[in-house]
């Protein structure tokens, strides 16, 4: 039987490549990874943290999508910005593969809005006359507005999804992850993110 780190291992790898290739979320494709492993994964086997799978996808895209992923998240990273512009009175925060930098064409993006009132952003979206689906989890407070947005720069429609909170969760979401890093960023911090790196010292004139 395997290891418990062989086995995490293996979790992560199988989930990974399931976000990329599928374009399945992360609590998804940890489920559908355990399911596929099957019996070997022993009972009671514990799912990789968030973290570790993303460190699994930054792998499976370094090994698989290096020369087409990084214009897909600059081109996904512009509609991101493009929408928070837009929607810039419910203090829009991308998170997500797009702000971690993991996206891919198949990814969504997603946009957490903040508002005084939740009923604030239907109404705006309503009156900005955006057409959009909402749902909610069972057991769930938050509303989710769904626009399908086209990307100029991929040529393709994609899924946008904002997610409604009260203004005062924003606080607690702004608290970066086990290693520092920040979960979502504001319009501000997305414009850096899209500024190419300077070039390398040395290089041709």
């Amino acid at each position: 039987m395997a290891s418990s780190d062989e086995l995490t291992a293996e979790l992560c790898a199988r989930a990974a490549r399931l976000v990329v290739e599928d374009g399945m979320d992360y609590a998804a494709a940890k489920r559908r990874a355990l399911r596929d492993i099957g019996p070997q994964a022993g009972r009671g086997a514990t799912l990789p943290p968030n973290e570790q799978l993303e460190d699994a996808v930054r792998e499976h895209i370094a090994l698989f999508h290096a020369d087409t992923q990084p214009a897909e998240l600059q081109a996904l990273r512009q509609l991101a910005l493009r929408w928070m512009e837009r929607l810039a009175e419910f203090r829009p925060y991308v998170g997500g593969a797009v702000w971690r930098g993991t996206a891919t064409r198949l990814s969504p993006v997603l946009i957490d809005l903040y508002c005084d009132d939740i009923k604030a952003a239907e109404i705006g979206f309503l009156n900005l006359g955006i057409t959009f689906d909402s749902h909610s989890d069972p057991g769930d407070d938050e509303t989710v507005l769904t626009v399908e947005a086209r990307c100029p720069e991929l040529g393709e429609m994609v899924s946008v999804h904002f997610i409604v909170h009260d203004h005062d969760d924003l606080r607690g979401a702004l608290k970066p992850d086990a290693r520092g890093q920040s979960w979502r960023g504001d319009a501000a911090a997305l414009r850096q993110r899209l500024v190419p790196p300077p070039p390398a010292e040395g290089g041709a004139a």
